[in-house]
C-alpha cells in the first residue's frame, strides 16, 4: 500500500532511554478551566475552599467538554482570568498545596455495567486526547456511526517528543488493557497498535504480548513526519481516507493516543482522574533534558529549574514539538493535560523570507496533496471560491511545507489563516 508523503527530520530522541522522574509537589498550582477542545468549565470551588486530590474542581454542562479536577490537597487562594498560548481566556483555579496529598473521597472506581455508563465513566475521568489535540475522549469513544477498527497512535513522530515512547516501555500491560477494555465495551472487532520504526524495542515488546491475539494488530509505521497525524495514520495503517468534512468515524475508525488509552485503564482500576501529566523536558538550553511527570497546574518554570535550564539564555519556548508546538510567552504558564513536551531552544534565529521561487518542494511532501503556494497566493487576493477548491480545509497544520521552502515562506501559518477565511457550517 503506498504511504502518504512527508518529510525525514532528524528524531532528536535524546531522551528515549531516560526514566521518568516524578515531579516533587509545587508549593502552588494553578489550573486552567480550559485544558481541552470545546467548552471551558466553570470553577466548582471558591476561594478559601479546600480540596484533596482527585476531587472535581471544574465541569460544565455542556456535552462538548470535559471535567477538571486537582492533583493536590490544600486551599484555593484565587479564581482569576487566565489567557493560553492562543491568546483565549478562560478561569483558573490557584490552590496552596498543604503537602498532605489527601486523596477525594470522590476517588472510586466507577461502576460500569454497560456501554452508556462506560462513555459516562470516561467522561468524568477528564479525559482528552493526550497526544496534543485535547479531543474529548468521552466525545470521540461515542460515534453515531458503526465502528470495526480501534487504532492506537503512537507514532510520536516530532523530534524531542519521548512521553508516548517511556509509556510504551513503563506500562505496556495498561496499554494491551486499555485496548482490550474499549474494544470490548464498544464492540470492536480489531485493534492496530501503530508504532513508528525508529522505537524498534516497543515493536518487539507488543509483537511479543499481542502474539496470541489475532484481534490486535502491531503495525510498524514508517519513520517519517507526520505519521502521528490522524488522517496520515489512517491511511497507512488501513488504506481507508477520511475525506473532506468527514471524521474518522465516518470511515468506521476511532483513533486514540497510545497514553490515553494508558490513562484510561488505570482510572478504570482506581477511579482517580486525570491530574498528573508525563513530558519531555528538552531543547539545547536544558542541561539536564528528562522525561517528568508533574502535577497537572505546576509551573514550566519549575520544571526548566528542575531540569538545570539556563533560563537566561531562553529565546524560545515552546510547548509541543519543534512542528506543531505552541510558542509560549510565559515561563510561568501551567503543566495542562495536552502538555506533551516543553522545549527550551537558546539559538533561535528568525530565518528572513524571500519570493516563491516555484520548485514545488512543498507540494511534494504534502501528506494531503494540497498546493500550499497556491493557497498562498489565493489567501493575499482573498479569493474564498479558490482556497475551498484548492481543499484549504484538509490542511492539519503539520509544518512540513514550511520546513522544506527554500525561501523561507510561512506556508503552514498561511494556510492556517485561510482556512479561517472559509465560513463554517
Amino acid at each position: 500500500m503506498k504511504k502518504l508523503n512527508g518529510i525525514g527530520l532528524k528524531h532528536r530522541k535524546n531522551t528515549e532511554n531516560s526514566q521518568t522522574v516524578e515531579y516533587p509537589l509545587p508549593a502552588k498550582v494553578r489550573i486552567p478551566m480550559s485544558m481541552h477542545m470545546g467548552v471551558p468549565c466553570q470553577p466548582t470551588v471558591k476561594v478559601g475552599d479546600t480540596v484533596s486530590v482527585g476531587q472535581k474542581i471544574g465541569d460544565s454542562d455542556a456535552p462538548f467538554s470535559a471535567p477538571i479536577h486537582s492533583g493536590v490537597s490544600g486551599k484555593v487562594i484565587a479564581v482569576s482570568d487566565y489567557r493560553n498560548a492562543m491568546g483565549a481566556v478562560c478561569k483558573a483555579v490557584e490552590i496552596e498545596t498543604d503537602g498532605l496529598q489527601t486523596v477525594s473521597d470522590e476517588v472510586k472506581p466507577p461502576e460500569v455495567t454497560d456501554k452508556d455508563s462506560f462513555i459516562k465513566a470516561v467522561r468524568e475521568s477528564g479525559a482528552c486526547g493526550l497526544g496534543g489535540a485535547g479531543f474529548p475522549t468521552h466525545i470521540k469513544l461515542n460515534p453515531k456511526t458503526p465502528i470495526d477498527t480501534l487504532i492506537i497512535n503512537a507514532a510520536e513522530c516530532e523530534p524531542y517528543i519521548t512521553a508516548d515512547y517511556r509509556e510504551m516501555i513503563e506500562c505496556p500491560e495498561d496499554i494491551i488493557g486499555g485496548i482490550n477494555m474499549v474494544k470490548s465495551r464498544l464492540g470492536i472487532k480489531t485493534a492496530k497498535l501503530a508504532i513508528e520504526a525508529n522505537k524498534p524495542e516497543a515493536i518487539k515488546n507488543f509483537t511479543e504480548m499481542a502474539k496470541n491475539d489475532d484481534t490486535i494488530d502491531i503495525i510498524t509505521l514508517p519513520s517519517s513526519y507526520p505519521q502521528g497525524a490522524e488522517k496520515v495514520i489512517i491511511y497507512n495503517s488501513t488504506g481507508r481516507i477520511v475525506e473532506e468534512g468527514q471524521l474518522p468515524s465516518d470511515q468506521g475508525v476511532i483513533v486514540i493516543n497510545v497514553y490515553t488509552i494508558a490513562f484510561l485503564y488505570r482510572y478504570m482500576q482506581t477511579g482517580m482522574p486525570l491530574v498528573t501529566r508525563r513530558l519531555t523536558v528538552d531543547g539545547n538550553a536544558v542541561g539536564e533534558p528528562k522525561n517528568v511527570r508533574a502535577v497537572i497546574g505546576t509551573s514550566f518554570r519549575e520544571l526548566l529549574e528542575f531540569c538545570k535550564t539556563d533560563i537566561d539564555a531562553v529565546k524560545k519556548l515552546i510547548g509541543g514539538g519543534p512542528m506543531m508546538g505552541m510558542s509560549i510567552p510565559d515561563m510561568d504558564m501551567p503543566v495542562v493535560k495536552t502538555s506533551n513536551a516543553l522545549l527550551a531552544i537558546k539559538t533561535y534565529d528568525e530565518r528572513k523570507t524571500s519570493n516563491c521561487i516555484r520548485c514545488g518542494r512543498c507540494v511534494r511532501v504534502c501528506p494531503m496533496g494540497l498546493m500550499p503556494a497556491d493557497i498562498d497566493r489565493a489567501y493575499k487576493i482573498k479569493n474564498i471560491e479558490e482556497l475551498k477548491t484548492l481543499k484549504v480545509m484538509l490542511c492539519m497544520n503539520c509544518g512540513s511545507c514550511t520546513y522544506v521552502c527554500p525561501a523561507n515562506r510561512k506556508l503552514a501559518e498561511t494556510n492556517q489563516l485561510a482556512k479561517g477565511l472559509i465560513p463554517r457550517k
